[in-house]
């Protein structure tokens, strides 16, 4: 069994060391102007961060077949979307976190302004590199549909409208469907599209495929945030990289404020059960997904 866990954490680190090379490469040098701005893009993408959602990007594509040189692109253009995310919901008018991954977010390091720059930037970096990243293993149609993924997981039916519920929700009840549905587009919405890029880049995904994956996504994006909600109570400030208890300062709808943390910890293996379910069809190819979703209800940051 330890075995198997080193071999799981060596691969994901093969994982992140891939994304932090592939970022380093799609964004734009400090050196070059607006300096300030590509500056500030690169502190609040590289050097941190679990890289879970291109993490699920590799291990989908490697479980039917792709390539990894193939997922690269859309592993760093989910990372960016998901950067540009936390840019702009640490910022004053959203959050208002000082801290971010250890370090002082990216409107208290520069300035509120450039903040608002690097979020938009890098949102739109992320669709320049789904539509230029080198893959003769994925056609005009997959690049297409990938393209397509990833803006609705990244608007207003996707991250922005979840988002938008989180905002409006503060101070107020929210019943546990409620709660659900906010976090299906807030967290969910983006892991759900990390699985079917890394799926749509590989040429055998089926149907099939496809809809398993999608409800094992669905299955670990709420265990996801389920964690971190019970994180937020549990860990402390110098483990989780921001600041602990934040929600509750904030007076946010939580799953240990609605439901009691013990409750909280039994739905996140719930979860991650039926996720296992999700994708039972698949080989031992798969294995480190299985993995990657007992790792999200059981990390400590």
């Amino acid at each position: 069994m330890a075995d198997s866990r080193s071999h799981f954490e060596e691969l994901f680190q093969s994982y992140r060391s891939r994304t932090e090379d592939a970022l380093a490469h799609w964004l734009p040098k400090a050196a070059i102007q607006p300096s300030r701005l590509h500056e500030a893009m690169r502190y609040a993408v590289l050097d941190g961060g679990k890289r879970v959602r291109p993490g699920l990007v590799y291990t989908t594509g490697a479980a039917l077949g792709a390539a990894p040189d193939t997922l690269d692109g859309p592993a760093c253009a989910v990372e960016l979307i998901h950067a540009y995310s936390l840019v702009h919901d640490d910022l004053p008018a959203m959050d208002d976190d000082d801290l971010r991954r250890g370090k002082p977010t990216c409107h208290r390091a520069y300035d509120e302004g450039t903040a608002v720059l690097v979020g938009d930037a890098l949102q739109s970096l992320a669709f320049f590199v789904l539509a230029h990243h080198s893959s003769p293993a994925v056609d005009c149609a997959r690049r297409l549909e990938m393209v397509e993924t990833l803006a609705m997981a990244a608007g207003s039916r996707g991250m922005a409208g979840g988002q938008a519920i989180d905002l409006a929700a503060v101070g107020t009840s929210l019943n546990l469907a409620e709660l659900e549905n906010m976090h299906i587009h807030k967290t969910g919405a983006l892991i759900r599209a990390s699985i079917r890029l890394g799926a749509l880049s590989a040429p055998t995904a089926d149907k099939e495929h496809l809809d398993g994956l999608d409800h094992f996504a669905k299955c670990i994006g709420l265990a996801f945030q389920v964690r971190d909600d019970i994180l937020d109570v549990e860990s402390s400030t110098e483990t989780l990289g921001k600041i602990r208890g934040s929600d509750l300062a904030r007076n946010k709808p939580t799953y240990p404020s609605l439901l009691g943390i013990s409750e909280a910890k039994r739905i996140a293996r719930e979860l991650h059960e039926e996720a296992m379910r999700s994708i039972r069809g698949l080989d031992e190819r798969a294995a480190p997904l299985r993995y990657l979703s007992a790792y999200i209800v059981g990390r400590e940051r």
